[in-house]
């Protein structure tokens, strides 16, 4: 990166207490040390739950015995302010891991933070989470008084094992290049990528060779397919599911893809950690080939992930059946084969345009659910039976919303499915909930088949007079057809 630019590792309590930074490559050490948050950075996002997450991510590290725990990266602009000789360090990149530590030590009776006291904060956000984190941080700490060994324990552990990478240059652009290529040149990660780093290390008694395989079978699926999955289908579905409204998988709200881990003992905890143990071990041992019984599925999109290696199994699990319920081929998959309601949908006419697509995703995803619920690995003729009706059931419920509105959008489908149309809107309900709630095939059928009712002519936005209009492989060009065919088009 040139000859500005020095490397190093700095433990926090060096940082903040001490104001120096340790080990640095070369130097050994630099001394009074003034972090600066600069004016063009942005405000500070964390919240309390960041807060919470950062110590219990200490706790677990403490617990696991590591040595050294490092906590990320802060990037430094070296600058000489006002000709007087005065150096203060402008933070480029770690301010908000900084302002939480610094929180953090104060919650721990730490209260010579030069830092703190020099900061200014001016905006109404800034202000409103440093408050909020303090006094969540000095919550937590105040439940180890009746430890004061752990507590102990844990402040010492923060200030001498914890660390951070420390690059400094005195070139601005220099520092901002660098912090471009720690975030894949100015694109932020994925959420799946961060997702992917967080279970390897939960992998742990795991063999090199097994680890270099999980990872191998991962980055070989589609990784723009594998974000759609979990951004489009995997986190609305798990909030959906719930009642909430599902907005935009971020780094924020991944917590919902981390799970249980192996160190979890809390009852809810045993119980998913030994219903995914006894489907894992009978499926790898000899009792399905002795018996010609199909494998356990391990996996449920409502019940939480289990962390480590299971959530690679998870998500290429998921990762395949989405594809084979997309996939209208009549030779292959299980579950979506040569449908005709589906042919019609995959027409170039009913795939173009943000309406259309949403309407589809959320077809998809309400077979994606069933499918999950309710059909085994490989399906029988009855599992395929009731596959179909509901199919048909999903299928008028989604394009309703589809037939009733001249423009959709998020906001119009995100109403519908929460059953809050800002108008009269006919079937607009929560398939997801419906569809978890249930406890066999024939009681969701039952269910949704009193909740549905036909539209009336008169309220549709589409053109009906090519309904029944078909090409000679007879497919048929108009998806409101299927409406009239199963009884769901009245006047």
């Amino acid at each position: 990166m040139g000859n500005h630019l020095q490397l190093g590792i700095t433990k926090i309590g060096d940082l903040l207490l001490n104001n120096k930074i340790t080990n640095l490559d070369g130097v050994g050490s630099f001394s009074d040390i003034k972090l600066v948050i600069p004016e063009y950075q942005r405000p500070y996002k964390w919240t309390a739950k960041n807060a919470n997450q950062l110590l219990d991510d200490i706790e677990d590290a403490m617990s696991a015995n590591k040595e050294a725990y490092r906590v990320g990266t802060l990037i430094l602009h070296k600058e000489e302010k006002d000709g007087n000789g005065e150096i203060y360090y402008n933070i480029v990149d770690g301010q908000q891991r900084v302002i939480t530590f610094s929180l953090l030590l104060h919650a721990f009776g730490e209260h010579k933070i030069s830092f703190l006291e020099q900061l200014v904060f001016t905006n109404k956000s800034t202000l409103r989470n440093v408050k909020n984190n303090y006094r969540a941080l000095e919550r937590r700490v105040n439940q180890f008084q009746a430890d004061d060994r752990r507590k102990k324990l844990l402040s010492d552990y923060i200030i001498n094992n914890c660390e951070l990478i420390v690059v400094i240059t005195n070139d601005l652009s220099e520092a901002f290049q660098f912090f471009d290529s720690q975030n894949a040149r100015g694109k932020a990660l994925y959420p799946h990528d961060l997702l992917k780093a967080y279970h390897l290390r939960e992998m742990g008694g795991i063999s090199v060779e097994e680890t270099e395989k999980t990872v191998k079978t991962w980055e070989d699926l589609k990784q723009g397919d594998l974000a759609n999955l979990f951004n489009e289908y995997l986190y609305k579905l798990k909030e959906w599911v719930k009642g909430n409204r599902a907005d935009e998988l971020t780094e924020h709200n991944i917590d919902l893809f981390k799970g249980i881990t192996m160190r979890e003992n809390h009852p809810y905890a045993q119980y998913y950690k030994g219903a995914f143990a006894y489907a894992d071990e009978l499926n790898h041992s000899h009792v399905p080939f002795v018996t010609g019984k199909q494998l356990l599925n391990p996996f449920q999109l409502n019940a939480p992930v289990i962390a480590g290696k299971p959530f690679f199994d998870y998500s290429k699990h998921y990762f395949e059946i989405l594809a084979d319920i997309q996939n209208n081929d009549k030779y292959e998959g299980y579950f979506i084969n040569d449908n005709p309601i589906v042919k019609t949908l995959d027409l170039p006419k009913w795939k173009k345009g943000v309406g259309n697509r949403i309407t589809r995703q959320m077809f998809d995803t309400a077979i994606l659910l069933y499918v999950d619920r309710f059909c085994p690995q490989i399906p029988s003729k009855q599992d395929l039976g009731y596959l179909d009706q509901f199919v048909v059931l999903a299928f008028i419920w989604a394009y309703s919303m589809r037939a009733q509105y001249v423009n959709v959008g998020w906001w119009v489908a995100q109403n519908y499915i929460m059953g809050t149309p800002k108008r009269e809107i006919v079937n607009a309900f929560n398939i997801y909930k419906v569809i978890a709630e249930a406890d066999s095939p024939s009681i969701l059928l039952s269910r949704m088949s009193d909740i549905l009712v036909p539209l009336q002519k008169s309220e549709l936005k589409e053109n009906i007079e090519d309904i029944d209009s078909a090409d000679e492989e007879k497919i048929y060009s108009n998806y409101l057809h299927y409406f009239k065919e199963h009884k769901f088009l009245e006047g």
